[in-house]
Order: structure tokens, then C-alpha cells, then sequence
């Protein structure tokens, strides 16, 4: 009982020591403490009783401040001043003990924060300064009236058209066949051979040769004809084509040189296509920008069509025709489906059929959706532009301003 009481009292002892002495560490600049002396009496009267003595360590002297930086202090016994912050931290072997100083997980984890945030603020400072860089720098182009632009246009700008496009209006071959002629090196521009369809020449001032041949420096001024289609006849432009719509306007072809002299013959090709077996209008030129436009959806241009069907025509069919059908993945709708009164010589019912997509067979299509067959189908406008009544059959006409102003084009 006596041996019990005497560890217990020792390690009592032990811990009011150690929390004495940081006591008189951080107490020693104000005061002196005395000497203490304690006793711990036992309830067994044959045991005597324990004393222990306890004092603290003299203070330690004060020393005049120092003007200059004071040394940071590195360890408990830095100075008086010092507030001391006990840390309790696991060790190695698992164990708790009592530190004076942060951990070293502690310390690395705060300046890598520290360091991460400080690189953050700075690539997001050199991206504004980028930023704000590019916008001073980067300035929006001049916005110029059309006046203006046709002004640069007409007086400064290259007014040389694309090589490829030039040999195509004199008549050499089309348009495809003669960048095939540029690619093959048959063409030479003032004496050095040109293999790029995109260059820029002027017939008037540069001289070219194809095959040997000298291009003319006059070029063929801009040729429109509406001809009214025959049965038969193909839509192609090609040398060995014997029935081609443009072989019909061979005779305004032999008068050129007649009428023009000096001047090439024009290549012409008609705009758009009509089946072989389709008639009416359509249009036949030289002039390639105005045959894109002409043909381009975009221009969304409507075409009628007259279509003589086989047996009788119904309501139903024209709520057939009218709501459509798919041609090539695209549903296509006409404008307008009527049926017309029928004529005394003619013994079978008449459609006026009007479209504006264009697809290859469209009104063959819609017709024949409905349940109904085509015995002749006839384009009699397009755009603003009727078919001429008196035009023959495989004849042709000029057009003039106010009928291209018709089909949205100004010459």
C-alpha cells in the first residue's frame, strides 16, 4: 500500500515540476517565486512522511534592446518574450509527444498553398495583360458604303479575270475542260507556262496561247437566247452530240464572224437541263455567272410547267399533288397545282403545275405519286419570263434587257 501511494505521489510530483518550471519560464520577467517545499503524509503511521523540495531556476538577466533587427529565435530558450505554443503531435512509433515547434507535414503543406496561389495570381495577370494586349491591338476594319467599294472596285482593284474563265468565254472548251488544258501545261501566259486556273489575266493586254494558238485579244461580248426545246433533243453542250439543244442555234453560230468580225466565236451551254423528253423554254447563254444564278436555288426562281395527263383528273390527285412527295431524300411541295379546261382538239386533261425547287423530275414525280401518267410535259416560264407563243418549235430568240430584267438579271 505504502509502494503504491509513493509512485503516485512521485509522478504527481513529476508533472507539477514540469508544468512548474514552464510556469517560471514564462513568469520570470515579472516576479521571483520562493522556494516551495511539500509533504505528503500517509494514513499508515509507520511510513514517514515524503518531502520534496522544489525550486525555479533564476531569472534570466534582461538585456537593452538591440536597435538593429532582433535574431528570430530558434528554440525554447530563445527569450523571455518568445510566446512558446506547445504541439502535440503523433510520432513515428505512434506515440504522442509534446513539441514546441509546428510539424514539418504542417509547415510544407503551407508554403506549397502559398506558392500555388502565388502562380495562379500569376498566369491569371498574364493572361489579362495578353487579353488586354489583343484588344488594344486589335482593331475592327473600316466599314465602307457601297459607293465606296464600287468606287475601289471600278478604279483600283485588278479588274483580271481567272484564266480558266477567259479561255471558257473565247470559246476554247468548258469550263472544266480547260483547267484540265492549264493543268496539263498547254497554256502559256506572256511566254512562261501557267498551271493555275485562279490567275489573274486580262485578254486585252496579256498574251496567251493554247496549243499553240493565239487567244484572241477581243472576247466575246455576253449572248442570251431563249429557244423553245423539241422533243428529242439533250441538254448538253458537247462536240459529238448530233440532237444538243445548242446544235439548234448553229445558224446564229455561222453569222458571228459575219455580223462580228474579229471577235471569236462564243461557247454557248444551256442553263439548267430539261429532260429528253420534256419541251419549252429554256435559256442558252455564254455567260457563266449569270447561268450560276439563274440555276442556284438560292435564287429561288419558280418554274411552270403545262403537263398533259393520261385519263382523268380527280380531286383526290390534286390533293395528291399538291401535298408533295420525296425526291432524293428531300420532300418537295409545288407552289401551285390547277387543273386547266380542257381544249377542243385536245382530249386529255391539262395540269399547270409550278415549282421552285428544281429537283431532277420533280413534276414527273409529283404526277406520278398521285396516280396519275404523263403523256407530254411542257415548261412555259421561267421567273418572270414566259415562253413567246409565236416561238416555233426549235427556234430561238434574243433576249433583251427588259426580259433579263425578268429573270433577275442585270446586263
Amino acid at each position: 500500500m505504502a509502494g503504491s501511494a509513493a509512485s503516485t505521489v512521485a509522478a504527481a510530483a513529476t508533472m507539477a515540476a514540469f508544468s512548474l518550471h514552464r510556469f517560471s519560464k514564462l513568469t520570470s520577467s515579472f516576479r521571483t517565486l520562493p522556494r516551495l517545499t511539500c509533504s505528503l503524509s500517509s494514513s499508515s503511521s509507520s511510513s514517514p512522511p515524503l518531502k520534496f523540495n522544489i525550486t525555479f531556476a533564476p531569472p534570466k538577466p534582461k538585456t537593452k534592446p538591440n536597435p538593429g533587427p532582433r535574431p528570430k529565435p530558434e528554440d525554447d530558450d530563445a527569450g523571455p518574450d518568445q510566446f512558446l505554443v506547445p504541439w502535440i503531435v503523433r510520432g513515428e512509433d505512434g506515440n504522442l509527444k509534446l513539441q514546441t515547434q509546428p510539424p514539418a507535414e504542417l509547415l510544407n503543406a503551407i508554403a506549397t498553398a502559398e506558392t500555388g496561389s502565388k502562380k495562379k495570381k500569376t498566369k491569371k495577370s498574364e493572361r489579362e495583360v495578353k487579353a488586354a494586349a489583343a484588344t488594344t491591338t486589335t482593331t475592327s476594319p473600316p466599314q465602307r458604303s457601297k459607293a465606296a467599294r464600287r468606287f475601289y472596285n471600278e478604279n483600283f482593284r485588278d479588274s483580271g479575270t481567272r484564266l480558266s474563265k477567259v479561255l471558257a468565254a473565247s470559246g476554247v472548251a468548258s469550263r472544266r475542260s480547260c483547267e484540265e488544258l492549264i493543268f496539263e501545261g498547254k497554256v502559256t501566259v506572256n511566254g512562261s507556262v501557267c498551271n493555275t486556273p485562279q490567275t489573274r489575266v486580262d485578254p486585252a493586254k496579256d498574251v496567251i496561247y493554247v496549243n499553240g494558238s493565239r487567244l484572241p485579244k477581243r472576247q466575246p461580248h455576253k449572248v442570251y437566247l431563249a429557244l423553245n426545246k423539241p422533243k428529242g433533243y439533250i441538254c448538253s453542250s458537247g462536240e459529238n452530240e448530233p440532237k444538243s439543244v445548242v446544235s439548234l442555234c448553229d445558224e446564229f453560230l455561222k453569222s458571228w464572224d459575219k455580223n462580228h468580225p474579229g471577235v471569236p466565236t462564243p461557247r454557248l451551254f444551256t442553263v439548267g437541263r430539261l429532260d429528253v423528253a420534256t419541251t419549252g423554254l429554256i435559256i442558252v447563254t455564254n455567260d457563266g455567272d449569270f447561268a450560276q444564278k439563274l440555276s442556284h436555288p438560292s435564287s429561288n426562281f419558280t418554274k411552270e410547267y403545262i403537263a398533259t395527263v393520261e385519263g382523268s383528273v380527280h380531286k383526290k390527285h390534286l390533293i395528291a399533288i399538291s401535298e408533295g412527295t420525296t425526291i432524293d431524300g428531300v420532300h418537295c411541295v409545288p407552289d401551285s397545282v390547277e387543273l386547266l379546261p380542257r381544249l377542243p382538239d385536245v382530249q386529255r386533261s391539262r395540269l399547270r403545275i409550278v415549282v421552285h425547287d428544281g429537283r431532277k423530275h420533280e413534276v414527273r414525280e409529283l404526277v406520278k405519286c398521285a396516280g396519275l401518267e404523263i403523256y407530254s410535259l411542257k415548261r412555259v416560264r421561267i421567273g418572270g419570263f414566259k415562253l413567246p407563243s409565236d416561238l416555233g418549235i426549235g427556234k430561238y430568240v434574243e433576249l433583251n434587257p427588259e426580259n433579263l430584267n425578268a429573270l433577275g438579271w442585270k446586263s
